[in-house]
């Protein structure tokens, strides 16, 4: 989780166990643009406030209270401030590795069979620098995008079965699918498998 300090003098507000999504949305996509974050009903602007974001374990609310969250955040949690700050000002970086990766996923499963959890190997290929959080949303992004494109198919195949018996994922379980561990981890990931649709 991502815990958040803005500070313009003489006035401080922090946001704790944000998720990247919402860190993205509301702090650092208009930070990085040079406008106004608008927080706790005040603007704080990037030419005069100093912002600061720690990555670390959720804090509990009795860890928040009586003005000791900050001081937690800072002894369970590391700085990422300005390793954020710069991917945010390179989103090409992630346009281009979510291409990269949606090219592969099409020639991979066009040759052959390719298992839905082995998008994020592929993912890791292409990026092996980044965290593998972010590569695993990278893969999860990739598949939702080609689903709605109508490029590819996910079907369900029974154990064992090689190939019959394959029950194609309808639209309504896309997205319960794709948020679930168990579609890129264990068991129940070895029976879903990306195939390139007919044209």
């Amino acid at each position: 989780m991502f815990h958040v300090q803005l500070r313009q003098f003489p006035n401080v507000t922090r946001a704790f166990n944000l998720s990247r999504e919402e860190l993205d949305a509301r702090i650092l996509a208009p930070w990085t643009a040079g406008k106004s974050v608008e927080w706790d009903d005040r603007q704080w602007s990037p030419d005069r406030a100093k912002l600061t974001i720690y990555e670390g374990p959720p804090l509990r609310s009795e860890e928040i209270g009586i003005g000791r969250g900050w001081a937690n955040v800072t002894r369970s949690s590391e700085d990422v401030t300005a390793q954020l700050l710069a991917e945010s000002q390179r989103p090409d970086a992630r346009e281009q590795a979510l291409a990269a990766l949606r090219e592969q996923i099409l020639a991979r499963a066009g040759a052959g069979p390719l298992q839905v959890r082995a998008v994020v190997e592929v993912a890791t290929e292409l990026r092996p620098d980044w965290r593998a959080s972010d590569r695993l949303a990278l893969a999860e992004q990739a598949v939702w995008e080609l689903l709605h494109l109508g490029s590819i198919r996910i079907v369900r195949v029974a154990a064992g079965v090689g190939g019959g018996g394959a029950v194609v994922v309808e639209r309504e379980r896309w997205q319960p699918l794709l948020f679930a561990w168990a579609t890129w981890a264990g068991d129940e990931s070895s029976c879903l498998i990306v195939k390139v649709s007919e044209r």
